[in-house]
């Protein structure tokens, strides 16, 4: 079979160095003859949004930041930007910070500087999302791509440990949903398969070492490559999942993440054989969920939606909330059975099946993404 397939890149600007992120954001601001700048920063992160601003004057310090980007706090921080007459956005924070900048941009026009201080990658995707009435509503709009990157690895060194365990495995989540999104193509798997090989050094490297910045850079890096796959390669099960986890019953985004993906991850891979290789590679294991299991034990990860919030009798719910919005494009159909089984093992902290019945099993679905063959796959045994 001939290689057909088509690939957008998103045009950004990325700048990559520790310790130079004060320097970098002002040369950017003067690039961008931007003169009345508003900073968007949790109250968390305002004493380093203020050593990142410096050397900028800034009009106004927004810091009303809430996770999942209510409607109602975005409206205001718009209301804000408009009054004030802003010409450039600068993000200071994690995805939600991130998040709110890109509610603004997406009304105004305003252009994005991000700051990440965290490993989410939303910085790297044109994916924006809003919750109103306990309902998270997300959309793609090349407005909200933020102009320029400024990645700067000191940043993350006061991120404790066990939330950059979880936001990287947040970003784990974008490469691996970018393996089968809706456009997923053999450039999105190259970055995503490279930005697993990054994570996956690097997020132990920080567990031992939480100061050492050989480890930070590497998750960093990784995290930006998985966010460039994921706003290519687009939602895939995995994120439709977490996205109504997060907005409906209010739980933090990057546990979420790390908690549900080990549970997609087997349903998903036995149904392409060659994906599962190609994950399992870059993990340096014999298998996809075999090499995640043992990140994720490595670094004591969550297991458990009941330690966030979620209980048991919220999962019919979240089935039928879930369902609608599956991509077609799944790599083997999912079925309301499917999902309660999933959900109910990540509520529990339930150890996440690496069989799969093969009967039960989609062998490819026509884009690309299965074995193309006809053939179920052999359910394949985990070294753990």
């Amino acid at each position: 079979m001939s290689l057909t397939f088509e690939h957008t890149t998103l045009g950004q600007r990325v700048l990559f160095g520790a310790g130079q992120v004060a320097e970098h954001l002002a040369a950017e601001v003067a690039r961008l003859g931007a003169e009345r700048v508003m900073v968007i920063s949790s109250a968390s992160e305002a004493r380093t949004a203020d050593e990142v601003t410096g050397r900028i004057a800034v009009t106004v310090h927004h810091r009303d930041v809430a996770p999942h980007v209510p409607v109602d706090k975005a409206k205001a921080a718009c209301d804000i930007a408009t009054d004030r007459d802003i010409d450039v956005l600068v993000s200071v924070g994690g995805g939600s910070t991130t998040g709110l900048a890109k509610a603004i941009a997406m009304v105004t026009g305003i252009p994005i500087i991000a700051v990440p201080t965290t490993y989410s990658g939303s910085e790297a995707t044109n994916v924006w999302g809003l919750t109103e009435q306990a309902r998270k509503t997300t959309g793609i709009d090349g407005k909200v791509l933020p102009v320029t990157v400024i990645y700067d690895a000191t940043l993350t060194l006061s991120l404790p440990v066990d939330l950059s365990v979880a936001s990287g495995m947040n970003g784990l989540a974008h490469c691996i949903d970018a393996m089968w999104g809706p456009r997923a193509d053999p450039i999105n798997r190259a970055l995503a398969g490279e930005g697993i090989r990054a994570l996956a050094a690097g997020l132990p490297a920080v567990n031992a070492d939480p100061l050492g910045m050989p480890g930070r850079e590497q998750v960093l890096y990784g995290a930006y490559l998985a966010g460039v796959a994921f706003a290519s390669a687009g939602s895939g099960l995995h994120h439709k999942i977490c996205h109504v986890l997060g907005g409906a019953y209010d739980l933090p985004h990057a546990q979420t993440h790390t908690i549900v993906l080990p549970h997609v991850l087997a349903f998903n891979a036995p149904a392409v054989p060659d994906l599962d290789a190609r994950i399992a590679a870059a993990f340096g294991s014999d298998s996809a969920v075999a090499g995640l299991g043992a990140l994720q034990a490595e670094l004591h990860a969550p297991t458990a939606l009941k330690d966030y919030g979620l209980t048991e009798k919220d999962i019919p719910e979240a089935v039928e909330l879930i369902l609608p919005v599956i991509p077609p494009s799944n790599p083997r159909p999912v079925t309301a059975d499917d999902l309660r089984t999933l959900l109910h093992a990540a509520y529990s902290g339930a150890r996440p099946a690496d069989t799969v019945d093969p009967t039960g099993t989609a062998p490819g679905n026509g884009n690309g993404n299965g074995n193309g063959n006809g053939a179920h796959p052999h359910p394949r045994k985990a070294n753990r």
